[in-house]
């Protein structure tokens, strides 16, 4: 099953993604796509790894997120965050890279029979950015998160730590 879980900054998203997970009974691998390229960003890295239980499994992608979801052979995968991997590739300027990765990605996702819990920013609640490569950001995230949506079986919405449910899983 895919769960997206969507939130602005500092929502309480990643808090209700890691308790989805960890709610599953299952071994947890967490795919964390940020980089490090300020002490800032750092110490926020820091700050999640330490609130993890030790028993987790930690995989850092920035990149090849398809990958990662077809070596898994079973239990719960949380990537985090799906806007932090895309602005990685935004700032690679690779337009071609960033279509084909995508596209498996999506491929990945379909064919994976592991527990995946997807945590994004949702970014188009706010004022369209001046610069170019913001407002491409800000539309990049947009159709991400639309077709992850779509993909997934269950949607949440956190808003000041409070989960709202969007799509609920439907049993069959």
């Amino acid at each position: 099953m895919i769960h997206l879980i969507l939130g602005g900054a500092r929502s309480g998203k990643s808090r209700f993604a890691e308790n989805e997970a960890a709610a599953n009974n299952e071994t947890v691998t967490y795919v964390a796509t940020a980089t490090i390229n300020d002490d800032e960003m750092r110490a926020r890295i820091e700050h999640h790894k330490n609130s993890r239980p030790e028993d987790w499994q930690l995989v850092e992608e920035p990149f090849n997120l398809s990958k990662v979801i077809e070596e898994m052979d079973g239990g719960t995968l949380i990537i985090e965050c799906m806007t932090l991997w895309l602005s990685n590739w935004l700032c690679t300027n690779d337009t071609e890279g960033w279509k084909e990765e995508r596209e498996r990605f999506f491929v990945s996702l379909k064919n994976s029979q592991a527990n995946i819990v997807i945590v994004s920013n949702e970014v188009g609640s706010g004022v369209v950015p001046m610069g170019e490569l913001s407002r491409d950001f800000v539309d990049q995230a947009g159709w991400l998160n639309q077709e992850l949506a779509k993909t997934a079986a269950k949607v949440t919405l956190v808003v000041a730590g409070c989960p709202i449910s969007l799509k609920p899983k439907e049993d069959a």
